[in-house]
């Protein structure tokens, strides 16, 4: 039984190997057949060969991708921290005007009532400055009509 089931293993297995090889037929000697079975795994290493050979360039393409991306990375950060330093620098400026125009709104509007309240004591002052000149006359008058009498 077990001769019998020998056999029909490696009748499969030869018909593997003329499904993967339409070249080898059963025409074919023993030496043509190793041949055609040492040329497939040639091609077969040569395949797998090149399949290596392909992973490692995707690995030194992925390693310099990511390198170059780390390197990306570096430079925004630079850059951020530059912008920051720059809009720092801006930024007392920007500060300082924003300061001296609050300052410029809060006296002009210390400066509205002093204003008015000028306007209102100018009047006032005309009229005492006239009170007073009236007085004045007054007493020149008077002073002058008691040169007469004496």
């Amino acid at each position: 039984m077990q001769g019998g089931g020998g056999g029909v293993e490696q009748q499969p297995m030869q018909m593997v190997l003329r499904v993967k090889h339409p070249t080898s037929s059963s025409a074919l000697g023993g030496d043509e057949e190793e041949a055609g079975e040492g040329s497939s795994r040639s091609a077969l290493s040569v395949f797998k060969a090149k399949e290596e050979q392909i992973e490692r360039r995707k690995m030194e393409v992925r390693e310099k991708v990511f390198a170059h991306l780390g390197r990306v990375e570096e430079e925004s950060k630079r850059l951020a921290f530059i912008r920051q330093e720059l809009e720092g620098m801006a930024d007392p400026t920007r500060k300082e005007v924003e300061s001296i125009r609050k300052r410029i709104d809060t006296v002009n509007r210390q400066l509205k009532p002093l204003g008015k309240s000028c306007v209102k004591k100018e009047k006032e002052y005309k009229e005492v400055l006239e009170a007073y000149n009236e007085k004045s006359k007054e007493k020149a008058l008077l002073v002058n009509r008691l040169i007469e009498l004496a």
